[in-house]
């Protein structure tokens, strides 16, 4: 239907855009994670040193593996939390679903700087929650292990990836045939068979979707872990942060970057083989 020139017209834009913006500054950081830093400035002597620190160095080991669990944790919540929302939107909220999926979109409309700092005000020692707890006399001193911990980090991830999980589980309860549904009730199936057998299945991609979503973003946040980790919740992105700013060390951080960056490609090649293996067609 068109020529080659108007192929050519439209698609070479975007292709020079990703390039110049995408792929050009993923290849500078790699060539970056093979160079040194000595005497405060970045030798273009090509080694295997940066990655050799990440294997041998215990701290970021430790880092990245208390990332991911962080990051999985949120997962699970948000899963816990998001599929429940979504199945009552998409079976039970009648005639105001709009309205309530609109209730679900707008907390993305906050900053998350606002969401971030709306739980630090919440968890402090003299917070919202320490002071219901001492009314309630539930206890008689601020608890200080709520704010500044890993705990408080993943309460707030989860706050705000939520409804990342949300719509993809949504959408693709939206997408079953309500026809499987009534075939399952006229067979005689109870309603929890019903989930269990014929939504719950086809349910799968959205949720692995939106786990994918938490996951990822999750791992690669580093905002509320410096807002409201402390030091025992200080994840993998942070230590990226550092290397990149006062320790001037751009090699390493590029090294560090480069692994997550793999470790992120190689889960959403996964997850899409996931999806494709259980969406229904």
């Amino acid at each position: 239907m068109f020529s080659r020139a108007y192929k050519a017209a439209v698609s070479l834009p975007p292709l020079i855009w990703v390039t110049l913006f995408l792929l050009v500054p993923y290849l500078l950081m790699f060539c970056y994670s093979f160079w040194t830093v000595a005497g405060g400035n970045v030798v273009h002597q090509w080694n295997l040193s940066n990655y050799g620190d990440l294997i041998t160095k215990d701290v970021y080991r430790a880092t990245l593996f208390r990332s991911m669990r962080i990051a999985a944790r949120v997962t699970i919540f948000a899963l816990l939390l998001g599929y429940p929302l979504a199945y009552f939107l998409s079976f039970y909220a009648g005639a105001r679903k709009n309205l309530f999926y609109q209730l679900v979109i707008i907390p993305l409309w906050v900053s998350y700087l606002v969401r971030a700092y709306a739980w630090k005000t919440i968890l402090g020692t003299d917070g919202v929650l320490n002071t219901l707890l001492q009314f309630l006399h539930i206890t008689q001193h601020p608890v200080d292990s709520l704010l500044y911990s890993p705990f408080a980090v993943v309460l707030t991830l989860t706050h705000i990836y939520t409804p990342f999980v949300v719509l993809p589980i949504y959408a693709a309860l939206e997408h079953i045939p309500r026809t499987l549904v009534e075939a399952s009730n006229d067979l005689g199936a109870s309603p929890a068979q019903t989930f269990w057998r014929v939504i719950f299945p086809l349910s799968v991609p959205g949720m692995v979707a939106g786990a994918t979503f938490a996951f990822v973003l999750s791992l690669g946040d580093f905002l509320a872990p410096q807002l409201l980790g402390g030091p025992s919740g200080i994840m993998i992105s942070n230590i990226v942060v550092s290397l990149f700013g006062a320790a001037f060390n751009w090699p390493l951080g590029a090294a560090i970057s480069f692994c997550i960056l793999v470790l992120v490609v190689s889960l959403l090649a996964l997850t899409e083989r996931l999806e494709k293996k259980w969406s229904y067609s």
